[in-house]
């Protein structure tokens, strides 16, 4: 590979990647405008009155975006120094996602609508305002959930097991002639309830269904409120440990108690909390 290729490519890389120099936040600034037009463009053609009057401009102006964004996946994927690392990354995953419904549709009429996909795009925003601190803390919450998957798995099994018992239930009180045909509709009619939806094109009439129903609306609202804490305890629990996360000069370990004066596995003091950020 020649220099010149070489040069251009770099550059072209600290623009597309990098948001320090006056060209990189204008090619981010076009890129977020381009996106936002592209998605308004879907958006209006699903109007039926804007898509038979308009319908030849906005189809035309959707495969102009999606060629764009084709060749500007092409170009990433050329100044990465690890196309493969970009391509399986978030916005390497999106930014394929956002340009295969187009080519999808000639085939299935119609996915071409999946591409308000593009909106995840605009999350590029963060890097041009520099607020990537705020990724950071989509990071922290993603892990966060990831740790506590397990507990909200059991949590969410449990949950299905008592709608499972109030659909079932309802279906022995109320019964066809209510509306509660069959136990799969009736569970239906629990899941509708307990997550407090109420479409309320299936409602109890005895009673005694009323009774139940009662009791999964009060089931619903608790049930909320369960995998909050679960999640809020998570996170208060790691920002604790940041906060008190002290390394030992020796072995250089972190995982140290709050209160502890001594390292756990060789025994060297510890610095005091704040005293390593202070230095």
């Amino acid at each position: 590979m020649s220099s010149d290729s070489v040069s251009l490519r770099d550059r072209w890389r600290h623009i597309i990647f990098g948001t320090d120099t006056p060209a990189g936040q204008y090619f981010d600034q076009l890129l977020i405008a381009a996106i936002l037009a592209s998605v308004a463009a879907v958006m209006l053609d699903s109007v039926q009155s804007i898509h038979q009057q308009y319908g030849t401009w906005l189809y035309g102006a959707e495969w102009f975006f999606t060629l764009l964004f084709t060749f500007e996946y092409m170009i990433r994927l050329w100044v990465s120094d690890r196309p493969l690392r970009y391509a399986r990354s978030f916005f390497g995953v999106v930014d394929l996602l956002s340009i295969i419904p187009t080519y999808l549709s000639l085939f299935l009429p119609g996915a071409n609508y999946l591409l308000t996909i593009r909106a995840l795009r605009v999350l590029r925003v963060f890097r041009v305002l520099k607020l990537a601190h705020l990724m950071t803390e989509a990071n922290e919450l993603g892990a966060t959930l990831v740790r506590t998957r397990r507990k909200i798995g059991i949590f969410m099994f449990s949950v299905v097991i008592v709608i499972i018992i109030f659909g079932s239930l309802m279906y022995l009180v109320e019964g066809p002639a209510n509306g509660f045909t069959s136990i799969p509709r009736s569970i239906y009619w629990a899941i509708v309830t307990i997550t407090t939806v109420g479409y309320g094109d299936i409602s109890p009439q005895t009673s005694l269904g009323q009774a139940v129903a009662s009791m999964a609306m009060i089931t619903g609202y608790a049930i909320i409120a369960v995998p909050t804490g679960i999640v809020t305890a998570e996170m208060s629990k790691a920002s604790m440990a940041r906060r008190y996360e002290r390394e030992c000069p020796n072995c250089h370990r972190h995982d140290h108690d709050p209160d502890a004066r001594f390292c756990k596995q060789c025994g060297t003091g510890l610095p005091k909390p704040g005293q390593e950020d202070a230095g």
